[in-house]
């Protein structure tokens, strides 16, 4: 399914683990609860896709377009996630542990809630936070 064109479609709940799905375009998607986990989304287009509650342990994101996707309570545990663009991201209440986020643009990004331990790649959360970069 690498560079297919699904954007817009309805897919709750769908099952596409270890999918190649590289370089698609899903902006606009409905993914909501689906199991994506160990699938790999390298450059793919998720601007305004519901990800929320949604399995992407141990996905590969690598220079994926996120902009104000919702991926609230999502499962992003071991996910690479360098280079993403994640601006205007709704993460809260999202697992990122063990995530790598070298690279990543979290500009306006809602992160109340998110775990974050062992996310690797970023130093400055403080520097972010204070310039209201994230929230």
């Amino acid at each position: 399914m690498s560079g297919a064109d699904l954007s817009g479609a309805n897919l709750p709940d769908a099952d596409l683990r270890y999918a190649d799905l590289t370089g698609a375009n899903l902006s606009g998607t409905n993914l909501s609860g689906a199991n994506l986990s160990g699938t790999d989304l390298r450059g793919t287009d998720l601007r305004g896709a519901n990800l929320g509650g949604t399995d992407l342990r141990g996905a590969n994101l690598p220079d994926a377009d996120l902009r104000y996707a919702d991926l609230g309570g999502t499962d992003l545990r071991g996910a690479n996630l360098s280079g993403a663009n994640l601006s205007g991201t709704d993460l809260r209440g999202t697992d990122l542990r063990g995530t790598d986020l070298r690279g990543t643009d979290l500009s306006g990004a809602y992160l109340r809630g998110t775990d974050l331990r062992d996310a690797t790649g970023r130093d400055d959360w403080d520097t972010l936070v204070a310039a209201g970069a994230i929230r």
